[in-house]
């Protein structure tokens, strides 16, 4: 199992410490990794295709990745309750050249145009790409739980539970946005784990060459080029341009890891000189994470900005007409490509956002406790005899409800408040990186709780707070060199594990559009709030 808990074997020198994180195991963990993986991407790519119809807001992601395939651009479609069942029919050529005011980042729609690309303009197309990255989200969330917990179980357990989780389920199955977002987040988090123990693994490596205990007040060697923080910078950077909000994640982990790089060289006896470390490392940090984020981000606005000049504007939208001080400073292009995000950000702020309602609008204040999920797609009232309906005395429905596994969420919000005070109070490093993740995520939101938000922005929580719900699972396991522990413990985590595996099969015919009767829906309907 590997440590379990830094306190279950505290290192004892200066060299033990900067050791910690070496893990022997790195074959069989990636062979835990690809199995967990591979069976989470079978379980979500079973009838994937099914519903064929463009359900919830699919009307509008998979339509402008398919006119940026032929355009460049997001190119303008007939209304959707004429285009969305044309398309349906396979007439996906009726869009018109005349650009549409879109309000989020390029590479999200870039990838879901690829699975378009490869296997058309259908169901299975535009959601083929969300499923791959909604499996390889699982493969990151193991990663991180592993090298956070020390452990290759715990990973195991974390990659399990959010696997069965429905939010991540039906998110990964659907043409939306937002699963690309939290892959390249909890990638990007987990680049920033792996660069600490990176980080602080060349340090011992430093003091070992050099014979040296510590480093007697030097400050040590400068290790500028960090080839897990570049990653970090290239993934938060893919999370900006998918969405805005992934801003936030960037700048608390940068924060996290220079505090590191303090708090690395402090350990390993450079005093005073430790200090340093937020300039002489803060300023490579700024480059690789923000300064490299920033170039990935406008990189992924390069096609938009080759078609610019010949993009067509109409009534709908008259296009970003350049200041003519940025334009020559910067050229036509960027001035106008600056002046779109100067209305995009108008939209998300403005007075037409504050006054829009929506059935489905839930506060920030309950995602935690999944008290008000959305839903995807609904065929209500459906008669016995119809579509193989065998109701008696009811009707039957078929729906899809972008819900989280309630007792895996229950569960990890039990674990994240513990893991609050734990890291607060015990000062326990393990759940700094994902208490601040999922904050990250989770808190900005509540500065625009007065307009429609809703509970699918959750996706990029629920990996933080399983990976916190599996480190107390390893905690309650025990290490392996108690039997009699570790027998009482695996029973208490077995059970858990089955919990959630049980309540996943309960509510999954509402995740996957499967035929029931009203009263089979409501008995899954746990909160009345989800009606």
């Amino acid at each position: 199992m590997g440590r379990v808990s830094a306190r279950i074997r505290r290192p004892s020198s200066t060299l033990d410490r900067l050791d910690d994180g070496r893990m022997s195991d790195c074959f069989a963990s990636w062979v835990v990794t690809a199995v967990i993986t591979a069976l989470a991407l079978v379980l979500r790519m079973h009838n994937v295709s099914f519903p064929r119809t463009l359900v919830f807001d699919e009307t509008y992601y998979p339509k402008d990745a398919w006119t940026m395939l032929h355009l460049g651009y997001e190119g303008t479609w007939p209304d959707a309750k004429t285009a969305n069942p044309d398309i349906v029919a396979g007439q996906t050529s009726i869009w018109n050249a005349q650009a549409e005011f879109v309000v989020h980042p390029p590479l999200g729609k870039w990838l879901i145009a690829a699975g378009e690309q490869m296997f058309g303009m259908n169901s299975f197309g535009w959601r083929f790409m969300s499923v791959i990255f909604g499996s390889l989200m699982i493969l990151m969330t193991i990663r991180l739980a592993r090298r956070l917990a020390r452990s290759t179980l715990v990973g195991a357990i974390a990659g399990i539970l959010l696997s069965l989780d429905g939010l991540s389920f039906v998110m990964s199955r659907i043409g939306l946005l937002d699963i690309f977002q939290a892959f390249f987040l909890v990638a990007g988090v987990a680049a920033v784990a792996a660069d600490r123990d990176w980080f602080r693994h060349r340090l011992a490596d430093h003091l070992r060459a050099a014979g040296l205990p510590n480093l007697a007040g030097g400050y040590g060697p400068a290790l500028w080029f960090r080839p897990w923080r570049i990653a970090a910078g290239l993934m938060f950077g893919c999370a900006i341009a998918v969405k805005w909000n992934s801003m936030f994640v960037l700048a608390s982990m940068g924060i996290i890891s220079l505090c590191w790089d303090w708090s690395a060289r402090r350990l390993a006896g450079a005093r005073r000189l430790a200090w340093w470390s937020l300039i002489r490392d803060g300023l490579p940090a700024f480059v690789q994470l923000v300064v490299l984020a920033g170039a990935v981000y406008l990189a992924s606005w390069a096609r938009w900005l080759q078609v610019y000049p010949r993009m067509q504007f109409g009534a709908g939208w008259t296009g970003p007409v350049p200041d003519p001080r940025v334009e020559r400073l910067v050229g036509r292009p960027l001035a106008a490509l600056w002046e779109y995000h100067r209305q995009i950000y108008d939209f998300h702020t403005g007075s037409y956002m504050m006054n829009q309602t929506h059935v489905y609008s839930a506060n920030p204040s309950g995602w935690l406790i999944v008290q008000r999920p959305i839903g995807i797609d609904a065929q209500n009232n459906i008669s016995p005899g119809t579509q193989g309906c065998q109701a008696v005395g009811d009707s039957c429905l078929r729906v899809i409800s972008a819900v989280g596994t309630p007792l895996l969420w229950w569960m990890a919000l039990i674990a994240l408040a513990a893991g609050v005070v734990w890291w607060i109070f015990g000062r326990d490093w393990r759940f700094t990186l994902p208490v601040v993740a999922m904050a990250s995520t989770w808190i900005p939101w509540f500065r625009y709780a007065d307009r429609p938000l809703f509970f699918f922005y959750a996706i990029c929580i629920i990996p933080f707070t399983v990976v916190i719900l599996a480190i107390w699972l390893g905690q309650i396991l025990g290490p392996a060199e108690n039997t009699r522990r570790r027998r009482t413990g695996a029973a208490i985590v077995g059970a858990a594990v089955a919990l959630v595996a049980a309540n996943f099969a309960f509510i999954y015919p509402i995740l996957t559009d499967q035929l029931m009767t009203r009263q089979a829906w409501l008995a899954r309907m746990w909160l009345r709030s989800w009606i």
